[in-house]
């Protein structure tokens, strides 16, 4: 059987070891923040082995919030890849004794060329530590690994600081919900994150009639445009109410003469709208309430018509 003693203690080993973190974050992490905020480049995370690994993770956790980020191998930094630094940069260099010789060996490159230099490190007294602009404290009591040699609580805070580090320069730069959507297109994060003024029938394809539109034409409005409804608004074009599908049938039952009438006197009013904002997760839920196909999009502010989202629309997110 495994020994869950043993993983037990790995993780709150793991978990004491990120605790510990808290209490030193202090003006060096500010500088390191500010450094990364006012990066005019490309922020470059670079690390050895197991710190390598730790690096593309946050690199790719930068990028995706709005910071652009990319790892550079140290060891294929030495044979040609350090063109890609340049002055403007920000290095990012993890090293748990801050004397790998493949770090160490891009140092020169980097004080010549001006990037700036944050290590992450767990020897603040270290070659690295000294060398750089701002030097984080990563250093753990011991590992989980029970002959305390395999990297893992030191990855593991390491990770830690970086997504500390990316969490706090997203608020800083005013990240929001839509930019990350827009950085996840292909993503559930970002499908869900989606919001319906990117989704709606908008201008041409939104169908919309006036109060005193005669219901032939009314018809032909909704045919047209292929939603099963049209927008009926006033003169400055601010909603008024609906008309459905179901309108059209209920009508019919009651009385004739139903294309001789005006939009305004088959409309229902004061149909459930939405603003340009509103996350398609949301609209779909709205629909499912409702038990509606339809939503109008409405401009907050002066109520004109925007749009409509349909139902369809929404399949299209893969959010079923």
């Amino acid at each position: 059987m495994a020994d869950l003693a043993l993983a037990r203690k790995v993780l709150e080993t793991e978990a004491a070891a990120i605790l510990a973190l808290v209490g030193r974050l202090d003006g060096k992490f500010d500088r390191a923040v500010e450094l990364l905020r006012t990066c005019r480049g490309r922020v470059i995370l670079t690390g050895m082995g197991k710190s390598g690994i730790i690096c593309r993770k946050i690199a790719a956790t930068l990028t995706s919030t709005g910071t652009p980020a990319f790892f550079l191998h140290p060891a294929e930094a030495t044979h040609g890849d350090l063109g890609v630094i340049q002055a403007d940069d920000v290095v990012v260099a993890l090293s748990y004794s801050g004397e790998t010789d493949e770090i160490l060996h891009l140092l020169e490159t980097i004080r010549r060329l001006g990037a700036k230099l944050i290590a992450i490190t767990g020897r603040p007294g270290s070659t690295l530590a000294y060398a750089a602009d701002v030097a984080l404290d990563c250093s753990v009591a011991e590992e989980a690994c029970p002959m305390n040699l395999v990297p893992t609580a030191s990855t593991t805070a390491a990770l830690a600081i970086g997504d500390a580090l990316a969490m706090t320069l997203l608020v800083e730069k005013g990240f929001r919900q839509e930019d990350f959507a827009s950085l996840h297109p292909g993503g559930k994060l970002g499908k869900r994150l989606m919001r319906v003024e990117s989704l709606m029938h908008a201008g041409k394809q939104c169908p919309i009639v006036h109060t005193d539109t005669r219901m032939r034409d009314v018809i032909y409005e909704m045919s047209s445009k292929g939603l099963g409804m049209t927008c009926v608004v006033d003169g400055g074009d601010a909603l008024l109410g609906i008309i459905t599908d179901g309108d059209l049938r209920r009508h019919m039952d009651k009385a004739a003469g139903l294309l001789e009438r005006t939009a305004s006197e088959v409309m229902t009013r004061g149909p459930v709208s939405i603003a340009p904002t509103t996350l398609a997760a949301e609209a779909l839920n709205i629909m499912e309430a409702r038990k509606i196909t339809s939503l109008v999009v409405v401009d907050d502010v002066t109520q004109r018509v925007a749009g409509v989202v349909h139902v369809h629309d929404l399949w299209r997110t893969e959010l079923f």
